[in-house]
């Protein structure tokens, strides 16, 4: 992975660059479309791409659990198992400590608003609120399958070695995402677990590395024992064999600017390939955080923020030195019938959309919009058809996805600023 700034923001972190991978170059800023279990939800990975995706991000734990991460290795990893040909993420399975433990059962979110009560009192929660599918303990997390029950643990180890049998281009260093409810005691204990799981993701990465390319080199000599040169491939060589993964270490801390200050020179001072940047922060102030974080992250080393991915979000964001995003979000409001637009969100349910024969989004030119109508999209909600969640997700992801590409693009036009009050006028009213 070589990871190179073309142009800095003026007065600010923001910077558009270019990341590349073995599987290609990602132009960024950049969003990343989520495909939780090697699938963008709906959507074939060729409309996927024709929508201007370059980058997709897959969930480690999902497919630990279903197909398997050896399955997925003999299948060539997730470039071929999945028909995609473009650079791929995965996460590490952190997330899923928050959203099977804290969070099971409870409406929180790992962004949450200042004024939602949850957040104006901190809590810990015990066993007897609802079952917990994840535990966390010092030198892992015991997860309970939402398929079948069965019981997996969890170690930075095992989460690395996962990662390397699905071969992604980037992966993730295992962390814990913590709610923004807890209070700051527990945030900083769940901030040194992060910071030791770190160390012991990057060591054990390193380690698969070295093997990975000694067995490489082994699988490149020719008969007579002369290597072949790098990048050279043999028949049965499975793509994920031919390339060694990018390692990004997390940066957590919640919304505490001190713990987040602190999080960052540890993971900073790692010698990782770049940085995630986790959630666990109030609405309002995600920028900040997020400013905290990149004026002391390495400025040469690419920066992703996680589980980000609403448009008002994205120019802070940006603004303040976030490369990479991915969200799955679009898809799931495609899916419940919400949509994008330059003047807000649409609910394409509402009575008044079925006789509007115009498109989602004037001067759209996602194939949803230079195809149907409003009112046939809406028709098919109405009709409950799987189509619907197909159309959908094509307009929200090429919106996401489109709109980074103008914010990049701003940057390298130097209008960024205007081109930010503009859309932000318009969108939020």
């Amino acid at each position: 992975m070589y990871f190179k700034i073309e142009k800095k923001l003026e007065n600010s972190l923001g910077r558009a660059g270019i990341l590349k991978t073995a599987h290609g170059d990602i132009q960024t800023p950049a969003f990343v479309p989520v495909g939780t279990k090697a699938s963008v939800k709906a959507l074939t990975p060729e409309q996927v791409l024709d929508l201007g995706a370059e980058v997709i991000l897959a969930n480690t734990y999902h497919l630990y659990l279903q197909p398997s991460d050896e399955l997925v290795a003999k299948a060539g990893g997730l470039h071929k198992f999945m028909n995609w040909s473009g650079p791929i993420m995965t996460d590490s399975g952190g997330f899923q400590v928050f959203s099977l433990g804290a969070a099971y059962g409870k409406e929180i979110s790992k962004i949450t608003k200042i004024t939602n009560p949850s957040f104006l009192i901190p809590e810990r929660f015990d066993d007897n609120d609802a079952p917990r599918l994840a535990k966390v303990g010092q030198d892992g997390v015991s997860f309970k399958s939402h398929l079948d029950g069965s019981i997996h643990y969890i170690t930075p180890e095992k989460s690395i070695q996962i990662q390397h049998n699905l071969g992604a281009d980037i992966i993730f260093a295992f962390d814990e995402c913590i709610s923004p409810t807890e209070d700051l005691k527990y945030q900083e204990e769940a901030l040194e677990r992060t910071h030791r799981w770190a160390e012991r993701s990057l060591m054990e990465h390193q380690r698969l590395s070295a093997e990975e390319k000694v067995s490489l080199a082994g699988s490149l000599s020719t008969p007579t024992g002369v290597a072949l040169p790098l990048g050279s491939s043999v028949k049965g060589t499975s793509r994920n064999e031919t390339f060694s993964s990018a390692l990004f270490g997390i940066v957590q801390g919640g919304r505490d600017e001190n713990l987040r200050k602190k999080s960052a020179e540890f993971i900073g001072g790692l010698d990782f390939d770049g940085y995630g940047i986790g959630g666990s922060f109030a609405k309002e102030d995600m920028t900040s955080a997020v400013k905290w974080v990149n004026e002391i992250l390495p400025e040469k080393k690419p920066r992703h923020l996680l589980g980000i991915g609403e448009p008002e979000d994205l120019f802070g964001a940006i603004e303040n030195g976030v490369d990479l995003f991915d969200c799955v979000a679009p898809t799931r409001i495609a899916r419940n019938g919400s949509l994008y637009t330059k003047n807000g969100k649409i609910n394409i349910m509402n009575a008044k959309y079925r006789e509007d024969f115009s498109r989602i989004e004037d001067n759209c030119e996602c194939y949803t919009c230079m195809k149907y109508t409003r009112a046939y999209v809406a028709h098919l909600f109405h009709g409950k058809e799987m189509l619907a969640a197909t159309l959908a997700s094509i307009h929200n992801l090429f919106f996401i996805v489109n709109l980074v590409k103008k914010i990049r693009q701003s940057i390298l036009d130097d209008n960024f600023f205007e081109f930010k009050e503009e859309f932000l006028k318009n969108y939020i009213k």
